[in-house]
């Protein structure tokens, strides 16, 4: 598993998807609302490789997350189908990468766990 992940990481990577997935399919306003929601502590990065949201937000910012979301889960079913793995796997690796870039003080939502201050 750990080898079919970094598989993943490496392949995707090289194709651009996993350095690109979260900015590919947003609109700037979306991401000017998610930006400013995580660094209040309102939506915070998640395993799986989607935004979610801590607490709170209105629905603005609910339709800006979930535009995101949409937009990062056609990045991840396109990875999974040119490197051969599920798009869970891919948008997990890509998931890995967003953390190590998740400033200190956001939000970081672990598989199967609540959110934990970074």
């Amino acid at each position: 598993m750990i080898r079919k992940t970094m598989t993943v990481l490496a392949i995707a990577a090289a194709l651009g998807a996993v350095a690109t997935a979260p900015v590919m399919a947003q609109s700037a306003a979306a991401k000017a609302a998610v930006d400013s929601a995580k660094a209040a502590g309102t939506v915070g990065e998640q395993a799986d490789g989607f935004l979610g949201i801590v607490s709170g937000g209105d629905a603005d910012l609910r339709a800006a997350v979930a535009e995101i979301n949409t937009g990062r889960a056609a990045v991840y079913k396109d990875t999974a189908a040119k490197t051969g793995v599920t798009a869970d796997a891919a948008g997990q690796a890509t998931a890995k990468q967003l953390y190590a870039r998740l400033a200190a003080g956001q939000y970081w939502k672990p598989l199967g766990g609540g959110w934990v201050k970074k």
